[in-house]
């Protein structure tokens, strides 16, 4: 058995997948590299296949009908025989110098595995000298395994993402996540869904994922977001049917789902408004209306706190409020 696959979703990525895969190369014979590719139009398909020629039993081409980025990520693990897995965006990298620390760490794990191993990740944003760095410090003890009990309060903009996290493999396929095809976005839904199933977790103090933005095309660009805002509107929808908090316990695990809900529907939210048009505003109260049919409590819940109030000012300054936040965040915290 591998001890560690890394997937990676690859969509006409020819012009920036190499560097992705050179970066998980060190992990040697104990990482599997699983290059799934997407039905590319470019190279990327050659690419990959010129690398599993180059490292047979590290490197795998895998080869699909188009279906998205989510379905890529189901395809990965479908064929993953890692004892851990993780997802690597084609456009992103590893650190050089924190891939040791993270594999030495899931090395110790093998016969009590883990389930979720939490590491630091960089927006990499092109064009910027600062770099901003999200960490778990003062949220999660740093070094050594730990459950929900032990975990403090999450910053606002400290929820983890899909760069933060590393599954065990079997986990993933027990919780029933199921990622939809032709959507963007599913990452949330990755990060999520197994949440429920996670007790033994691991936060290890690296900077390990780059997360580069900078890409015109990039999903998580502002301008294509509000284009695809159908989508993100899909996975909130799904994120809210998907588990209900109130039925997990401890108290703090149902707390960091909640706030996680909270940053996924206040973002929707906040695009939709900030696009201004008749259309997306109707959008917006149709997301809250199906959050208060699908789970009332969480409906009040989200509506009381400070970023539900919020989003549901009135009026043009209500608005003008909304989005000078909502740049101001952006500003301090370095994504799209």
């Amino acid at each position: 058995m591998k001890l560690l696959s890394v997937a990676i979703p690859c969509y006409n990525s020819q012009d920036y997948m190499k560097h992705a895969i050179e970066s998980l190369l060190p992990g040697g014979e104990k990482v599997e590299i699983l290059v799934v590719d997407d039905g590319s139009k470019d190279d990327t398909a050659q690419i990959a296949d010129a690398y599993e020629r180059r490292y047979p039993g590290i490197v795998r081409a895998l080869h699909q009908e188009n279906g998205g980025h989510g379905d890529a990520v189901m395809t990965g693990l479908k064929n993953a025989s890692g004892l851990y897995f993780k997802v690597v965006d084609s456009d992103d990298w590893v650190d050089e110098k924190a891939y040791p620390r993270v594999l030495d760490t899931l090395r110790r794990f093998i016969d009590q595995p883990l389930d979720l191993l939490i590491s630091n990740f960089i927006y990499d944003k092109a064009g910027t000298q600062h770099k901003h760095v999200m960490s778990y410090r003062h949220a999660l003890p740093a070094d050594r395994v730990f459950g929900w009990e032990e975990t403090h309060r999450f910053r606002k903009e400290q929820y983890m993402l899909m760069h933060s996290v590393i599954y065990r493999t079997q986990l993933l396929r027990d919780c029933g996540l199921s990622l939809p095809r032709h959507t963007f976005y599913v990452d949330e839904l990755y990060v999520y869904v197994p949440l429920k199933n996670v007790e033994r977790m691991y936060y290890l103090d690296v900077d390990f994922y780059h997360y580069f933005i900078g890409r015109e095309d990039q999903s998580v660009q502002e301008d294509v977001m509000i284009r695809r805002i159908d989508q993100a509107l899909r996975v909130n929808r799904m994120l809210v049917a998907a588990v209900d908090p109130y039925t997990v316990e401890p108290p703090c695990r149902r707390n960091y789902m909640i706030n996680y809900l909270e940053i996924v529907t206040t973002v929707s939210s906040v695009l939709l408004t900030k696009s201004g048009t008749e259309e997306n505003l109707r959008k917006k109260q149709e997301l809250w209306d199906y959050i208060r049919e699908e789970n009332p409590g969480l409906y009040q819940d989200l509506r009381r706190r400070l970023l539900g109030r919020l989003v549901h000012l009135r009026g043009k300054a209500g608005r003008w409020v909304i989005v000078a936040g909502y740049r101001a965040a952006r500003k301090i915290f370095g994504f799209n």
